[in-house]
């Protein structure tokens, strides 16, 4: 697979970092500088995914207060219908998908199940999210236009090509007059699956040269859990 240049943001198309070459830490950034939060750790087993891990130290006293309220059996977990309504209790409509797809990203299993310290760092990583919502709907509608959206994405170190971004609004967008545009709920949506598949993608091509081998089944893998979410 390939089609992604490591340019600079603006110099072609693929993930930028403003630089020749990628920074020692590509994941160094944290949420609310750029909003692209540094990755949720990887469990080694089943067995750890099923212990709740314990809310960072310094954590927001609103984000603890927000998950203990949803966590109403006190078990350590929230699962999807309870994040669902924890985040839209922010005044934020979440859709379930968008919802099961910040669980698989930030916990990287499907259990659909989330622990304090996963959900104190997604929930950092949707302020950001908002603020860039925010800051690109320039003409406050309350939807992100094709060209709005692509300067969001550059703001992330994603540089997509005028294909991709046309299939991203078609995808997530909905006709609003005589456009097609992405509300919040959708542009999380959309951010998530360019930054997950991106970074599926980065794993094949550590030299950044832009190209990817994938085997059939780690192509099935990595693509079918962003449509099934």
């Amino acid at each position: 697979m390939s089609g992604y240049s490591h340019s600079p943001p603006g110099y072609g198309y693929g993930y930028g970092y403003g630089s020749a070459s990628p920074p020692a830490n590509p994941h160094k950034n944290q949420a609310g500088r750029g909003g692209y939060p540094a990755p949720a750790p990887s469990y080694g087993s089943l067995f750890a995914a099923l212990v709740p891990s314990v809310f960072p130290p310094g954590t927001d006293p609103e984000i603890i207060a927000c998950f203990q309220l949803a966590d109403q059996d006190s078990s350590g977990f929230i699962d999807d219908k309870e994040m669902q309504r924890a985040l839209s209790s922010y005044n934020q409509r979440f859709s379930l998908r968008t919802v099961h797809l910040l669980m698989y990203l930030f916990t990287r299993t499907n259990t659909r199940k989330i622990g304090p310290k996963e959900f104190a760092a997604l929930f950092y990583s949707l302020k950001s999210w908002r603020g860039a919502f925010e800051r690109f709907d320039r003409d406050r509608s309350g939807f992100i236009d094709a060209n709005e959206l692509r300067d969001a994405l550059l703001s992330l170190g994603f540089a997509v090509s005028p294909v991709v971004l046309e299939l991203l609004v078609y995808k997530f967008g909905k006709t609003g007059g005589k456009k097609r545009a992405i509300e919040y709920d959708k542009f999380i949506e959309c951010c998530l699956t360019v930054k997950g598949l991106t970074e599926k993608f980065k794993e094949k091509d550590k030299a950044y040269t832009g190209v990817g081998t994938f085997t059939y089944e780690e192509f099935m893998l990595t693509v079918l859990p962003f449509l099934i979410a």
